[in-house]
């Protein structure tokens, strides 16, 4: 099989009724719900298959949702024998490409992004915040704005998502401050629908209890590679490195244009998203070049399980 590579999605890629279907037709998928509502003491099916999305979208309630969705679809990929050669994932998308790499189980991923849900939850109480996706700007052009502004309040780069689609978190008046000044260089600014100003300075007081919180979890040296976030590069084999990784993630920028292009570099044909909606497949779409003969797939539920396992086979 060609170079493949398993990604997996974070926030903004929920839907009322993610994984009802894989539910309903693989018992373990059923066990795997249960054991994410026994580790969170919520109720995860309930919350994916019937909303209601203001519910779903809380992130204390949306990075377990969307990772058990996520880890429910890679169980019935492996089940057929299909593994990655490379997997990454998208800010709580991490946690589901650390597991697929044999770095921490399915329970624990479960657990780690349960608490980091819970603690960033608890730290927008605390400070207001707000996230945008500027459009039509390159990095270089975006940073020095940011920069200045940041002279007056926090604002930074949360997501580097493509080339030209950059998300800037922080308070909320820097945040509107970067997106009028590049509204008058030609960019579009778009608000998003989140509860916090997520990898940002406003969450830090969740650092280091997240980073306590790691240090209980069993890590485990990779069988495959994993490509983080936080350096665009692949996992150390060392536990305590990934753990410190991990912890860094929360108030630094996602590199995920950065790291779609080191796995373009490493020649991969096949990316394939395993989770809800289809938000990564979009992104690297825009990144991989025309002519690099890839192939992109978006496995999201029962039909599109079937239609990967026709092809690839």
């Amino acid at each position: 099989m060609k170079k493949t590579v398993f990604l997996f999605p974070g926030q903004g890629s929920q839907s009322v009724g993610m994984g009802k279907d894989i539910y309903d037709e693989f018992g373990h998928v059923r066990e795997l719900f249960e054991m994410a509502e026994d580790i969170t003491r919520n109720h995860i099916g309930r919350l994916c298959f019937e909303g209601p999305m203001a519910d779903l979208t809380q992130t204390v309630n949306l990075q377990p949702a969307v990772l058990t969705v996520s880890l429910a679809l890679l169980s019935v990929v492996e089940k057929e024998g299909i593994a990655p050669d490379i997997a990454a994932g998208h800010s709580l998308g991490e946690y589901g490409a650390l597991h697929c790499c044999g770095i921490v189980s399915a329970q624990d991923a479960i657990r780690l992004v349960d608490m980091r849900g819970r603690l960033m939850h608890r730290e927008s109480t605390q400070h207001e915040g707000a996230m945008h996706a500027v459009i039509g700007l390159d990095m270089e052009d975006l940073a020095p704005i940011v920069e200045e502004v940041r002279k007056n309040g926090v604002v930074s780069i949360a997501n580097h998502n493509t080339k030209q689609q950059i998300v800037t978190t922080g308070s909320p008046g820097p945040v509107q401050e970067v997106s009028r000044i590049t509204a008058d260089k030609g960019a579009r600014a778009v608000p998003l629908k989140v509860s916090g100003a997520w990898h940002s300075e406003l969450i830090r007081g969740a650092e280091d209890d997240f980073g306590k919180f790691l240090a209980e979890i069993p890590f485990e040296k990779p069988v495959r590679p994993a490509i983080h976030n936080y350096t665009a590069d692949l996992s150390p084999s060392a536990p305590d490195e990934i753990r410190g990784i991990l912890k860094n993630q929360l108030c630094n920028p996602v590199k995920w244009y950065d790291s779609v292009c080191k796995l373009v570099d490493m020649g991969v044909e096949n990316y394939v998203e395993i989770g809800p909606g289809k938000v990564l497949t979009g992104l690297v779409k825009k990144i991989v070049p025309k002519d690099a003969g890839a192939s992109f797939y978006s496995v999201n539920n029962l039909k599109s399980l079937e239609a990967f396992f026709k092809e690839i086979s």
